[in-house]
């Protein structure tokens, strides 16, 4: 039994006509007489009585016939839903996520995600950098979003957005006063940070970036967590070097300047490599890619392309 002798069994049930069901169905009207004999020979029973004027359904015709029309909305059904999952628009997506962008970044790509895709189970994880990488091999992560990208070859990555470093200072320091800052100019200031394991790519670049000013920042005290980090400079403990998109969390005692040839930090979405190409093969993977660079673009202006100034 094949759909197509389901499809011409309702075709004939509804239009009660051999030849107004096979112009439905587009076959030919012996066609159409052959498939519903088949039909009959299959099931074991009359399912049509057949007159010169009209065409009427036996008792098991019209039983036949519920099941016929709901096995046709299941398959229709089906079908839809490999479709759907095609384009990434069913299924389930496990996404790793570095804190930071708990509070920047991420709520606004889940949210629209989630507006667009609501087939789609989105599942978040907390991790650092170094915890995603392993869960992205293992499988138990289907896509991470990290600052700077990885070195894995296992990994795949694209950068979805670029953030230079501001200087977040607190409220009542000198150094707040003025519009913009040079590195340079932190030269004597404590610094508060996140620990090298947690962002080790960030943390290097910075370094670098001071040393090449002349100076080692002078770290005293270390935290986790942004929230954390800024409100120890809020209460005054060092100075603190955030990416850009940070600066929108207005906490009281804690003001952003920007820094003059500050470095850019990627955020960067990765996942498993899994054929020789660069693109997820996985459509859910694709879909929220596309939602994120475009809530990331629409979050603030673009910066340069790498390289340039």
């Amino acid at each position: 039994m094949e759909l197509r002798h389901l499809r011409h069994f309702v075709a004939l049930a509804e239009e009660e006509h051999f030849g107004r069901a096979a112009e439905r169905v587009f076959v030919v009207q012996q066609a159409l007489s052959s498939s519903i004999r088949n039909l009959e020979e299959e099931v074991g029973v009359q399912l049509v009585t057949r007159t010169t004027r009209r065409v009427q359904l036996t008792p098991a015709g019209e039983e036949f016939l519920v099941g016929a029309r709901a096995t046709l909305a299941q398959a229709a059904q089906t079908v839809e839903r490999a479709r759907r999952a095609a384009q990434g628009e069913v299924g389930r997506l496990t996404v790793g996520f570095v804190s930071g962008l708990a509070f920047g970044g991420l709520p606004e790509i889940v949210r629209r995600f989630r507006e667009l895709y609501p087939a789609v189970s989105v599942d978040l994880r907390e991790l650092t950098a170094g915890e995603q990488e392993a869960a992205l091999r293992g499988g138990q992560i289907d896509v991470g979003l990290l600052l700077l990208p990885v070195r894995d070859p296992a990994l795949a990555s694209r950068a979805l957005w670029r953030q230079r470093l501001v200087a977040a200072l607190p409220a009542a320091h000198p150094l707040a006063q003025r519009e913009r800052l040079r590195i340079a100019d932190l030269a004597d200031e404590a610094f508060v940070f996140f620990p090298r394991y947690l962002r080790a790519s960030y943390f290097d670049q910075v370094m670098h970036w001071c040393a090449d000013a002349g100076f080692t920042p002078r770290v005293v005290q270390e935290a986790i967590e942004i929230p954390t980090l800024l409100s120890l400079v809020a209460a005054g403990v060092g100075v603190f070097l955030p990416i850009e998109f940070f600066s929108r969390l207005a906490l009281p005692g804690v003001v952003y300047r920007p820094l003059e040839g500050a470095p850019v930090i990627e955020i960067v979405a990765v996942w498993r490599r899994d054929t020789a190409g660069e693109q997820p093969t996985r459509p859910t993977v694709q879909a929220f890619l596309q939602v994120a660079e475009r809530v990331l673009h629409d979050a603030s202006e673009p910066l340069p392309a790498a390289g340039a100034e």
